[in-house]
């Protein structure tokens, strides 16, 4: 079951980025073009992520428990962000309506359920939010830098040009707390459903360390 329920994350996720993609095509941008722009979003590189790592849980490859519990907080991360700061900023329509429904919802309310129900849980420590962290630092700092040299900014709430560093720096502040709570109570919530489970997870997984 596990692996029938990676396959489906897995599609989603492919499914989402598929539709995302030939959105751009449709705006008129080359192909070449579509994928340095998706690049630009932490939505589409954590989605590919996902995608990427569900589809070889799928395949019957063991993954760990801090990989993916770090990868259901980033998950988790997109949608709520989106849900309470990007919504509604731009009309979405279309078929960027259907890959914004499966990247923004879909996805991580899927890869939540599988996590909740399969994943394994045994292994995960108080170290790993800050651990997880480390992925959202190293993408501001990607798009920081890209932007400076571009010029463009994925979102509003990082967008030196209009902000300033300053702000930029204090609404990333509050968004990497944010990120750290939420990993905190994913690691309590990993290890209650573990203990309840007894020395072994429901897919009989022994304790994995990230």
């Amino acid at each position: 079951m596990h692996r029938l329920g990676a396959t489906l994350v897995a599609a989603a996720a492919w499914a989402g980025l598929a539709v995302q993609f030939a959105a751009n095509l449709q705006n008129g941008q080359a192909a070449l073009e579509a994928v340095w722009t998706l690049l630009r979003f932490f939505t589409i590189i954590t989605n590919l992520l996902v995608a990427l790592t569900m589809t070889r849980v799928a395949l019957g490859r063991r993954v760990s428990a801090f990989v993916l519990g770090g990868l259901t907080i980033a998950i988790f991360f997109v949608a709520a962000v989106y849900v309470t700061i990007l919504r509604g900023l731009v009309l979405i329509a279309g078929v960027a309506g259907v890959a914004n429904t499966l990247l923004h919802y879909v996805v991580p309310v899927a890869m939540g359920c599988y996590w909740l129900a399969f994943a394994p849980k045994i292994g995960l420590s108080w170290r790993d939010p800050l651990r997880w962290c480390i992925y959202p630092a190293a993408y501001l700092a990607y798009v920081v830098v890209r932007g400076s040299i571009d010029g463009r900014y994925p979102y509003p709430f990082i967008d030196v040009s209009a902000l300033g560093y300053g702000h930029v720096a204090k609404n990333s502040v509050a968004l990497f707390l944010a990120y750290l709570v939420a990993g905190l109570v994913l690691v309590a919530l990993g290890l209650m459903l573990s203990q309840r489970r007894g020395a072994r997870g429901p897919l009989g997984e022994r304790p994995l360390n990230g």
